[in-house]
């Protein structure tokens, strides 16, 4: 076991490296603004170009944060699944959330091509995007908490999670087949998972329901520390397994299910970073792992972030395929070297 004074070196280096990476996020890109620049501009000296501070305030900004609460909160309902089944290859999406998102969005953008002209153009715009996928993510929400309140064993909830998901998935599929090519290129598009043209306003909503979420994770550190030692230790010290379950499950729905709403199904994060996260920090003690998580994940994504916007570059590409590339060889090579997996 580690220290804690060599914790507190980590979380020091973590926060220095979150601050590296945000600057280095926003600084590079399809137009490269000098480092000095992008601090001036961001502490109200303004820039010597004004297209340059639109850019910083207008765009660059908005999805930095949104890669920071985005990779902060996945991966933080990542360790609340892998502690709550004992499971290391649950996700924040085992409960079937991203597959009710994507319901959402699906009959959306099909059901938009009835209307057609304007209106057709209006169902599809960014916020009736973000309402659909909200909305699907939380009738699958409602029926898993409903789930929770009948069935005491964990390992049956996750079960019928992965369910709904299936389900969620099969009639996507049949949407898709009956959807024509310019709607399904649409669809697809949405599912490669998005930072940017985030306005204000919605980066405001993300973080309001990413907070909730945090606290409501931290305020069940101690029930997750309880759980590691099994559901019947809990008990005998007076654990309610039913309300820490629900509980568990809601802060993991409000973080997954709001940043799919307005990023779109961002996968491996959730999965990976707990686990690079326990490579460093060798606790079992949630009152560290949920900060540390939430930090790796946040540097986590920036970094895919600033490598999918291609530096330099007027192409961009998919997040989901940079978090896939960069972060599988990197836990890889951390599980051979370290010939064990910490759980």
């Amino acid at each position: 076991m580690e220290s804690t004074a060599t914790y507190k070196g980590y979380f020091v280096l973590l926060l220095l490296l979150l601050g590296l990476s945000f600057l280095t996020n926003i600084s590079l890109g399809s137009v490269s603004i000098p480092l000095d620049e992008v601090i001036s501009g961001l502490f109200g000296g303004g820039t010597s170009k004004d297209s340059w501070q639109y850019i910083l305030i207008d765009y660059r900004l908005p999805k930095a944060l949104t890669a920071i609460l985005a990779g902060g909160g996945l991966a933080v309902s990542g360790l609340l699944m892998q502690t709550l089944f004992r499971n290391p290859l649950a996700g924040p999406f085992v409960l079937g959330l991203s597959s009710g998102a994507s319901l959402g969005v699906a009959i959306l953008i099909l059901g938009a091509g009835a209307f057609g002209g304007y209106f057709g153009n209006l169902l599809v715009s960014q916020w009736s995007l973000v309402i659909a996928a909200a909305f699907g993510s939380f009738l699958v929400l409602l029926a898993v908490l409903a789930v929770t309140f009948r069935i005491k064993d964990t390992m049956a909830i996750l079960i019928i999670g992965l369910m709904f998901g299936s389900v969620t998935s099969a009639v996507v599929a049949v949407l898709s087949y009956f959807s024509s090519a310019e709607q399904l290129q649409q669809y697809i598009f949405w599912s490669f998972g998005s930072l940017g043209n985030q306005s204000w306003q919605g980066v405001l909503i993300l973080s309001i329901c990413c907070v909730f979420g945090l606290l409501l994770s931290f305020f069940c550190s101690k029930s997750l520390n309880a759980l590691l030692l099994g559901e019947n230790y809990a008990k005998s010290m007076g654990l309610r397994i039913k309300r820490t379950t629900f509980l568990i499950i809601l802060a993991t729905s409000i973080l997954a299910g709001s940043i799919t709403a307005f990023a779109g199904p961002i996968a491996f994060v959730g999965l990976a970073v707990p686990h690079l996260t326990r490579q460093f920090f060798t606790t079992s003690n949630h009152f560290i792992l949920i900060p540390a998580v939430l930090l790796c994940g946040s540097v986590l994504m920036l970094l895919c972030d600033t490598v999918a916007q291609l530096p330099f570059s007027e192409y961009t590409l998919p997040i989901n395929a940079i978090t896939a590339l960069i972060g599988a060889p990197v836990i890889i090579w951390l599980l051979v070297r370290k010939r064990k997996l910490l759980f």
